[in-house]
């Protein structure tokens, strides 16, 4: 795999076809690879960090260490979230963790198990993907997805991640459009974030 220096989004998309499934199969990673994501603008230097979000009232520490958090016989929209962790120079930060939590497609929290909960430590590159599903609705929010997203020995971010179009956004008070993914919609929708750490 090439030496990153300023990882671009169409990047993303190659290293991804090339790495493959995670823990769910040929079969879903030849449907990601028939999909096309659209260009999206390179990380520049300086660029700001991650916006905060709140944590809500789920979070559950030492969730499995995993990047496969597909339920078996769902039939939700599966996804695969993925992105790079980076300092504000663009700079990728090896051994970010990231903890990710969010509902199931009917929009509960798994509070005694760790259903659709999970985290990873990302290498060298700073790349994290995970494989999942469209997080459901519940009442007076928008759907999104939670994370807390840290350097090594560092302090976490927490935040949240929101879909583009949603109807509920105009709505929601912790909405933010900073926080939106890049989606390409297919029968697997390809997500992408960039999680920029205030580190120099």
């Amino acid at each position: 795999m090439p030496k990153i220096e300023h990882p671009s989004r169409r990047y993303l998309l190659k290293g991804a076809l090339a790495a493959g499934g995670v823990g769910i199969g040929a079969k879903f990673a030849t449907r990601v690879a028939a999909q096309a994501l659209a260009p999206t603008p390179e990380c520049h230097d300086h660029d700001a960090p991650t916006k905060p979000d709140i944590e809500g009232p789920f979070y559950k520490p030492r969730s499995p260490e995993r990047a496969n958090l597909i339920e078996p016989g769902t039939k939700a929209q599966l996804y695969r979230l993925e992105g790079f962790v980076l300092t504000r120079s663009c700079k990728p930060i090896a051994g970010a963790i990231l903890d990710l939590w969010h509902a199931d497609e009917n929009g509960d929290y798994d509070n005694d198990g760790f259903r659709y909960r999970g985290h990873q430590f990302v290498g060298n590159d700073g790349r994290y993907r995970f494989d999942t599903i469209k997080a459901g609705l519940y009442p007076d929010r928008t759907r999104h997805y939670h994370f807390k997203v840290a350097q090594p020995r560092g302090r976490p971010l927490t935040t949240q991640l929101y879909f583009p179009l949603e109807p509920d956004n105009a709505t929601d008070d912790y909405f933010s459009p900073r926080l939106l993914m890049h989606i390409s919609p297919g029968k697997i929708t390809l997500a992408r974030f960039d999680f920029i750490l205030d580190v120099a």
